[in-house]
């Protein structure tokens, strides 16, 4: 059976050209980079090169960009650290709709007498800018607010939100791993003080990331030890993903395009097609600024979990929402916040493209998925 791949935002394939580069450094070229010979310096070498590639991608300079194993990691990094550098600032500001790196990570830090408000969003998953400059004062530590969301691809006003905590003298975080390779970022063009990314997110091994932390940003490591990556994160390199990252970075500069017209346009033919075929479903997320590979699809009564396991049956992979919070029986929390009724939000199905998307895959999913509404409505209680 042959495999349809629209679950982007949960990982993606490593691209030919990162396999192709990295290759030699598991068998060949695996000394350390931080020997003194020449054998580990070559591999050194490569890691700089990498950093160059990530800095080009972020618009920043090569010392800003901090090597990580994840965007988890990334996140856990910026928040812990500038907790752990401004003590005496017991305030942590958030949204609603993080990924659960960033929202369980906030929310550890109530058991430390942290207060920590949670921004809310619209019904089109929206940041709420009024809401943000309220719950933001000379107390807040920090302020983290995703890119892109995950689970609607919504695009939020990182800058704009910048502009806001450093008003009030904090620290501004972004947790960047769904956007960066799909949309510009800029930091010389911005006011963002940190941001993260995640190599799997595109195209890159699983296992590797990266923090963009702006020079001058006061932040205590996360992990200690060793002297690697100048004393900010501690631990052997994972050379061979950081690698891969860079060159990942390099080829997702090069493609952008790519994501604003072929695959947008492929996402857009899937979606009219199943509000089409499909009938009382709705598209979750802002119409205007969403990511150009996601459309999270809400069919009113019937479960997401029965819709994606008869999708299955056809090779066809999507989600229901995060990965990392899959399992989980409860309607998404990103859906909750906005509002979307329960009977919808249980039978929501996020499809997520990429580059490597086909117009056949897509024409795929369009005969297969009405036929499988159409069954579980007959077949829903509710109906």
């Amino acid at each position: 059976m042959n495999t349809y791949y629209f679950d982007n935002n949960a990982t993606t394939r490593v691209c030919d050209e990162v396999f192709e580069e990295i290759k030699p450094y598991f068998c060949q070229m695996y000394g350390n980079p931080s020997s003194m010979h020449q054998f580990g310096g070559e591999v050194g070498h490569k890691i700089r090169e990498s950093r160059q590639r990530v800095a080009s991608i972020l618009g920043c300079k090569q010392a800003e960009v901090i090597f990580t194993s994840c965007g988890t990691e990334s996140d856990n990094m910026a928040i812990r650290g500038i907790a752990e550098a401004n003590p005496s600032k017991m305030k942590i500001v958030t949204s609603r709709v993080e990924h659960p790196a960033v929202l369980a990570t906030c929310r550890s830090f109530t058991e430390h007498g942290y207060d920590v408000v949670e921004v809310g969003v619209d019904e089109k998953g929206r940041l709420d800018l009024d809401e943000l400059e309220d719950a933001v004062d000379e107390n807040t530590a920090i302020v983290t607010i995703m890119h892109a969301n995950n689970e609607t691809g919504t695009i939020f006003p990182v800058d704009k939100a910048a502009q806001i905590a450093h008003a009030k003298g904090a620290v501004f975080h972004t947790d960047a791993v769904q956007s960066v390779g799909k949309i510009p970022v800029n930091m010389a063009e911005s006011e963002i003080d940190m941001l993260s990314i995640s190599g799997h997110k595109l195209h890159a091994p699983k296992g590797v990331g990266a923090l963009f932390v702006r020079k001058g940003t006061r932040f205590k490591p996360y992990m200690t030890g060793g002297h690697q990556e100048n004393g900010r994160r501690a631990g052997t390199e994972n050379a061979a993903g950081i690698i891969g990252l860079g060159k990942a970075c390099e080829v997702a500069q090069r493609d952008m395009e790519l994501e604003n017209t072929q695959v947008k346009s492929l996402r857009d033919k899937l979606e009219t097609a199943v509000m089409k075929e499909c009938g009382q479903c709705r598209i979750n997320g802002d119409p205007e600024n969403r990511l150009p590979n996601t459309t999270n699809i809400s069919f009113e009564l019937i479960e997401g979990e029965s819709i994606l396991l008869m999708l299955d049956q056809f090779g066809i992979c999507a989600s229901s929402g995060s990965a990392c919070t899959s399992g989980s029986l409860e309607p998404s929390h990103v859906l909750r916040a906005m509002g979307v009724p329960f009977t919808a939000a249980h039978g929501s199905v996020r499809f997520s493209l990429s580059k490597y998307t086909t117009e056949q895959e897509v024409d795929f999913v369009i005969e297969k998925l009405p036929p499988i509404i159409k069954r579980l409505r007959e077949l829903s209680p509710f109906t």
